[in-house]
């Protein structure tokens, strides 16, 4: 009785150190929303913000990261659109190849939000509710798919004017205020389907994460470049099954020696729950570094600390979409009908309010042009 609860203390331990890492991300997140949506707020009342519009925003933008990307590479530039949404796609990727997917367990909120679910699951069914082998291998394809899609669609088929056209499109330049637009005025059946997605992840513990999440995909395929590995040593197992038990990934830990797989997110529960911690541990470059749980969360704030500084240096990381032009394409969208297809008296005088801000606005920016200052 005392093992185990020396066991359970060690794991309360563990998971208030990863779920710390993740909290801390997701209220970065959080945050960055909010003062996204204060943003776009002021813009609608015909105000100019006196604070800029965060970056960090772009992050929820990957198929513009995508095409930047591909940019990237036959240009040799970043473009000025949302470099940051290629910054930190770079960044996430870099972590799978130092702890495998281990940005989805320490760092992406869905992760969180997975894990919330789960721990909810075990609570009321006490056991975990898996698909027959087949059905699984057939939906975790769909995130490959989906993936592979998106990678196909933008790296083979778009050339480069097609790519720089979709970078300068008000489509790409304005998709920040798009993706808000959608959460705040969600449809019925976008949250529908949202909540089916959420049910079925508490049903199906991690089903997002392990069938339909894209980003996770491409984590997966570069994880197997990972130089940091669960790996377990057969001399010192005792083939107690725990690590398999408590494996969120569902993978077969005993078959191997080292973990290849995928499906592994680094989240060290197969480690933490070894009742011989000589037989299994995460390690940098096969069997030459021990590492534990607090190097990797240090690991994966410092590479996002590092990366964003380099971006914000070097200039690349602020968009060079101004405000007028953020106020100008809200103005365009904004103009409603009413329902006798006459024009809505209040949008009226909101947009004649936006519109003289506008004018405002330019002949500052002209006046400034004509008399420098010495």
């Amino acid at each position: 009785m005392k093992k185990k609860f020396q066991e359970y203390k060690g794991l309360e331990s563990y998971l208030s150190l990863r779920m710390l890492v993740q909290i801390i991300f997701c209220l970065v997140i959080v945050s960055t929303g909010i003062k996204f949506y204060f943003f776009v707020s002021q813009l609608e009342t015909g105000i100019i913000p006196d604070f800029e519009r965060p970056p960090g925003v772009e992050a929820f933008l990957p198929i513009s990261a995508l095409v930047s990307l591909k940019h990237l590479l036959l240009t040799g530039t970043i473009n000025s659109v949302h470099p940051s949404a290629l910054v930190l796609f770079l960044i996430i990727c870099l972590t799978a190849f130092i702890v495998k997917k281990g940005f989805c367990s320490w760092v992406c909120p869905l992760g969180l939000l997975s894990d919330c679910l789960a721990k909810l699951h075990f609570n009321i069914f006490k056991k975990n509710v898996g698909l027959p082998v087949p059905v699984d291998l057939l939906l975790r394809s769909i995130k490959y798919v989906l993936a592979g899609f998106f990678i196909w669609n933008i790296f083979y088929k778009m050339p480069l004017n097609s790519i720089e056209q979709f970078i300068q499109s008000p489509y790409n330049r304005f998709a920040d205020i798009k993706m808000l637009k959608f959460f705040i005025n969600i449809s019925n059946t976008s949250l529908i389907v949202i909540l089916v997605l959420i049910f079925l992840s508490f049903i199906i513990p991690y089903f997002w994460c392990r069938y339909l999440c894209p980003y996770g995909a491409i984590l997966g395929i570069l994880s197997f470049f990972s130089i940091g590995k669960i790996k377990r040593n057969p001399s010192y197992c005792i083939d107690c099954g725990i690590c398999e038990k408590k494996c969120p990934g569902l993978i077969k830990i005993r078959q191997k020696e080292l973990i290849h797989s995928s499906e592994c997110t680094t989240c060290m529960r197969c480690i933490k729950h070894c009742p011989e911690k000589r037989s299994i541990g995460f390690f940098i470059f096969s069997d030459k570094i021990r590492v534990e749980q607090l190097t990797i969360a240090l690991v994966m704030i410092l590479i996002f600390v590092v990366g964003i500084s380099i971006a914000k240096i070097s200039g690349n990381w602020r968009n060079k979409i101004s405000k007028t032009q953020y106020l100008g394409y809200i103005f365009q969208n904004n103009m409603s009908w009413n329902k006798n297809g006459r024009i809505d008296p209040e949008m009226m005088e909101k947009m004649i309010k936006i519109m003289k801000n506008i004018q405002a606005q330019k002949v500052q920016l002209d006046s400034q042009r004509k008399d420098p200052e010495p």
